[in-house]
Formats: C-alpha cells, sequence, structure tokens
C-alpha cells in the first residue's frame, strides 16, 4: 500500500493506491502514515525496524481563510493563518508557584481530556530531560542514538530558530507543513470548543506540548523524547506522570526571575520531574544543586545516578556530532538514559552501564550524526563576494548564561585556532573552499567580531564579562562588537521570511550593552590587550549605526550583516569570524539571514 498525502486550501486528505507487494515503494513521508495503527507483536530486540501490516486514519481538515469575494482564495497562506493563531495565546511568564497553584498546572490535565490523550500519554515510552544548559543536546543525542538502534522515535525541544515545526521532529526530521497543519488545527479545534472563563484556552508553550502528544500518539512513535521548557515541575512537558527514565543535565543560573535565586532553589524545580521510583540521572554539578538533587530522589525512591562524561576513546577516531568539549557531558548523559530505556522497555542486546568499555556501533553512529542547529554550528556566508571562500564566517551558539559564555568563548577560540572557519556549513558540501583557496586564505588577517543581543531580564554585564574574559584567556579578542534588536518578537510567531529593516526601532537596551562593552574593553586593554593593532575602517556606515572605537549600534540585524559584508569587500586584507550569541532568537534571525 502506498500512501500519498496532499495538502489543499479546504481540506487535507491521503489517497492509497494499491502496488505489487514486491515493489520498492519510496514514501513520501516516512514508513509510517499518518495516525497508524501497527498490528502485530512487538519483538524483544533492538537493531532492526520491524515490518508490520499497517492501515492509515484520515485526519480533520485543516483550516482555510476565505477571500472577501467568497471565491475560497486564500487571503494568507494556510502555514500563516496557523501562526497568527498560535501567537495569540502568548503571554507574559510568570513565577509558577504554590501561591498560584503552579500557573494552573493543573489546566493540562483538563486538555488531556479534552484531546483524548490521557490514555495515550501513559502509554508513550518517554524521555524527560530538564536542566539548565545541555538539556536540548542531550536530547538531540538520545534521539539520533535510538533512531540509529532502529526505533521510530519523536523529539520535542525548544525553543525553534527559524521554523515552529523545528520542535517537532519525526525520525530525525522536523515535521512536514502538512502534517503540522493538520494536527495543529485538529488540537486547536477541539480546545476551542471546550474551553471556557474556567478552563481558557492552553498558553503558548503549553499548547505546543499538547501538540507533541497528539502528533506523538498519532504516530504512533517508539519513544518520546522530551525537553522540558523551563524549569520542570510546573513546565507542561511534566503532565507525563509515567516516563520511562528522566534526566538533569548541567544546572546554573538562567531564568531565575521565574525559578529562583539560588542554584538550590533553581535546582528544587528542575527536580521536578522525578517520578517515584522512576530512575534519574544526572551529570556532576555543583554541590549546593547536587545536594537538592539528591534530596528530591530520595524522597520519592528515585535511584539517581551521577553519570561521567563520554571518553572519546569509544568513538573508534570519530567526532561528536555537536561540537564543543562540554557535549561529552552531554553525550554520557545520552547514553545513559538510552541504555536504560532500551533495558526498561524489554528491548535486550544492549546495556552500556553494565560494559562501559565498549559502545555499540548503532550508539557511535548517533553520536557523530547527531545535528543542532544553532549550538556551536559555523555558517561562511554565502552573499558575501571576495576573492576567496571563507572570508566571512559566522559562528553560533544561542549561549545566554554565565556559564554558557564560558563554555561558548572555549568553543569558539578553539575553532578560530584549528582553522575551522574554512569548514563546510551544517550538512552542506556545496561550499568546502577548494584546496588552492586556502593559500589565499592564509595570508590574510583573521579579525574576530561579536554580534550580539540578549533579553532584557538577563545581566549583560556578567555574560559579556565572562564572554570576554574567557576569549582573552584563550588569546582571543574582538576587535568589534555589533549590538542589534532581534528580527523576532516575542508576541508573534512568524514565517522565515525576514521583515524589512526598521530605522524607528527603540535602541535603548543595545545603547546600554555598548557602554558596558566600552568599559570592559577600557578594562581589558588597560590590563591585557597585547598586539591588536587592527582597526576597522569607519565612514561606510553610513547614518545608520552609532560608532564608539570599538562597537557599533545597529537598528537591525540585515543592517549589521550588510555592514561586514561591505566591509570585507573593502578590505582585501583581513577575514571576519564573527561569533553570534547572547539569544537564540539573535541566533536564528542570523541564520535565517545567511543560510
Amino acid at each position: 500500500m502506498q500512501f500519498a498525502g496532499k495538502y489543499n486550501r479546504n481540506s487535507f486528505s491521503l489517497a492509497a493506491s494499491q502496488v505489487p507487494s514486491q515493489s520498492v515503494i519510496l514514501l513520501p513521508f516516512s514508513s509510517r502514515s499518518l495516525s497508524t495503527v501497527a498490528s502485530g507483536t512487538k519483538a524483544p530486540v533492538i537493531l532492526r525496524r520491524r515490518r508490520t501490516p499497517i492501515g492509515f486514519v484520515l485526519l480533520p481538515a485543516a483550516k482555510m481563510s476565505q477571500g472577501d469575494n467568497g471565491s475560497g482564495k486564500p487571503d494568507v497562506s494556510p502555514y500563516d493563518e496557523a501562526m497568527a493563531a498560535l501567537s495569540s495565546l502568548i503571554t507574559k511568564r510568570s513565577r509558577a508557584c504554590k501561591s498560584n497553584k503552579g500557573d494552573r498546572f493543573d489546566l493540562l490535565f483538563e486538555y488531556l481530556k479534552v484531546l483524548e490523550l490521557e490514555e495515550p500519554v501513559k502509554q508513550m515510552k518517554i524521555i524527560h530531560v530538564a536542566g539548565t544548559k545541555g538539556k536540548g543536546s542531550t536530547c538531540t543525542f538520545a534521539e539520533a542514538i535510538l533512531r540509529n538502534c532502529g526505533f521510530h522515535t519523536g523529539l520535542f525541544t525548544s525553543p525553534h530558530l527559524i521554523d515552529i515545526r523545528e520542535r517537532f521532529r519525526l525520525d530525525g526530521v522536523d515535521i512536514c507543513e502538512e502534517r503540522f497543519l493538520a494536527y495543529f488545527w485538529w488540537c486547536w479545534d477541539r480546545l476551542k470548543e471546550n474551553t471556557s472563563e474556567e478552563v481558557p484556552m492552553p498558553t503558548y508553550f503549553r499548547f505546543l506540548a499538547l501538540l507533541a502528544f497528539k502528533i506523538f500518539a498519532a504516530e504512533q512513535v517508539d519513544v518520546a523524547i522530551l525537553e522540558v521548557g523551563l524549569g520542570g515541575k510546573f513546565d507542561a512537558t511534566n503532565v507525563v506522570e509515567t516516563p520511562v527514565v528522566c534526566g538533569i543535565a548541567s544546572l546554573g543560573y538562567d531564568h531565575m526571575e521565574i525559578l529562583g535565586n539560588t542554584l538550590g532553589q533553581i535546582a528544587g524545580e528542575k527536580a521536578g520531574i522525578f517520578k517515584r521510583g522512576v530512575p534519574a540521572f544526572t551529570v556532576p554539578q555543583p554541590d549546593e544543586a547536587m545536594c537538592v538533587l539528591e534530596d528530591r530522589a530520595s524522597e520519592l525512591d528515585v535511584p539517581l545516578q551521577v553519570v561521567s562524561p563520554l571518553d572519546p576513546d569509544l568513538l573508534s577516531g570519530l567526532s561528536l556530532g555537536l561540537e564543543g568539549e562540554h557535549q561529552f557531558v552531554n553525550a554520557g548523559l545520552a547514553i545513559a538514559l538510552c541504555s536504560t530505556w532500551l533495558h526498561r522497555t524489554g528491548n535486550v542486546g544492549i546495556n552500556y552501564l553494565k560494559d562501559t568499555t565498549n559502545l555499540p556501533e548503532q550508539f557511535i553512529k548517533g553520536l557523530t550524526t547527531a545535528a543542532l542547529q544553532g549550538r556551536a554550528q559555523i555558517v561562511p556566508d554565502r552573499l558575501v563576494e571576495s576573492e576567496s571562500p571563507g572570508d566571512l564566517v559566522f559562528y553560533f551558539d544561542g549561549a545566554h548564561s554565565p556559564e554558557s559564555m564560558d563554555v561558548c568563548a572555549k568553543w569558539f577560540s578553539l575553532a578560530i585556532r584549528q582553522g575551522h572557519g574554512q569548514q563546510k556549513p551544517l550538512h552542506d558540501e556545496s561550499h568546502q573552499p577548494a584546496q588552492s583557496d586556502f593559500h589565499i586564505i592564509s595570508r590574510k588577517n583573521s579579525m574576530q567580531i561579536l554580534l550580539f543581543n540578549c533579553m532584557s531580564v538577563r545581566d549583560p554585564q556578567l555574560l559579556l564579562s565572562r564572554l570576554m574574559n574567557a576569549c582573552a584567556n584563550q588569546g582571543v579578542y574582538f576587535q568589534k562588537a555589533l549590538f542589534v534588536p532581534n528580527t523576532s518578537v516575542y508576541y508573534k510567531v512568524g514565517t522565515s521570511s525576514v521583515p524589512p529593516a526598521d530605522t524607528q526601532v527603540n535602541l535603548s537596551w543595545q545603547l546600554s550593552l555598548q557602554r558596558i562593552w566600552e568599559n570592559l574593553m577600557c578594562d581589558l586593554k588597560g590590563r591585557d590587550m597585547k598586539n591588536v593593532d587592527l582597526s576597522l575602517e569607519e565612514g561606510i556606515d553610513g547614518d545608520n549605526s552609532l560608532i564608539c572605537e570599538h562597537s557599533s549600534v545597529f537598528p537591525s540585524i540585515p543592517l549589521a550583516v550588510n555592514w561586514l559584508r561591505e566591509c570585507i569587500r573593502r578590505k582585501k586584507s583581513v577575514r571576519f569570524q564573527v561569533l553570534v550569541t547572547g539569544s537564540l532568537h539573535l541566533v536564528g534571525d542570523v541564520l535565517r539571514l545567511v543560510k
């Protein structure tokens, strides 16, 4: 049976046509169609996909805007209509605590009833991961490992960088637009029909978590890997009552306005995902945080183990798919989670926890092919006009906490020292410089540029100083810092198109960042600045940027990127290595421009 999905403005339909059973079929979506029901008994072995007869169930029609003329021609695209609906759910985040009953956390169970997801969620074989930094990478590693073991995987992560569909991955691929729209409106309509003043529509992230549960249930995934959005105890993903295994990635200071001002308070919120009797793993933590995790685990009879970073020698000479030495910590946690998941779900053949001297081939393949945008990602600019490739290279890392700034600085410093700016971009072989180009590149002076923004709830003095000092300790100094507002707005979910540059935007926050940077540079120059005599030519900014000795403020990201490109065109003897960090929103906005 071959399935073909087709989306049109009036309906979402699947057509099936019989084909000879011995034919080789390339399915348009995946080996499992929409809302499939597998028959047969699950084999208690792994490392190969099961072959089972499958059927399918039609999904309800997707929404459609009607034009004023009644012709049925859409005023906006169906996807934009869904994004507008989703944007209406965005509210200001507040501290979830006992005084407000966790922002009425109990409502999530009502939503599950409305969507008929109570039993499907109970049946899901879930890996649940919280943490301050590294939880997204841990989930990505875990998904890749289990996918390479032959399982049908579902991965829910946040935030997205360019497209909301990045949050929902099936077998390692973003959910396609047609499926997304069908599932989106299925959930939206039922919630709209059954909500009231007492049970209002779910907020933005809660809706996305519910949508993930619907997608994974309908797609009959073997394993659902859930990254906590914020905190743990009152996070929407914590509506799961019986995960197979839980993980706590590295803890640090972030979202303190929501989670608390001490590591102990933050650890207490993260430990909220612990479930009685369900095994949990964590990485080495600061003592204050570890004490809280151990106390909570003891209260709930949770077997809590601390896992060591992965030994690089176990990768058979290969490199992790996610760059940075810190990723060995996340990889070690992912291995423990996957090994325990395999054991507790009755799959035989692997128990890495009892044999730490060898890593199964499927584990190695997963770890070395895992990919995650915006985390230690290197992308040469495709649009710059220059005499050689690699003249303008962007180094993306969504670090936005003090601890992650240290990690980001170490990765960036190592990458530029090793010449990774000449590497091909992620999963793209079309821009690898020819061997003859390296001679041209090597003769140029490299200049490090910082492109930065952060949310106003964070402490920019702390973030910028940690980044600057960590880079300086590695012998790396920024010749210029560019401060920009994000293109993305926090009250609207948009498409991948880039809006026109707005020169009337309020730049008061960016000017504050600039003042902090200039003061830090003065301190650094008086203390450590050595042999840094390169300077950028000014006067090509026009009237659109605010210039200081070591920094500039631009009213938009496109103007900043265009300025960088113009510098490369004018200064033939230099190449720019641009670190983009401070905000995942910023990383996504710049990625959209340069990719």
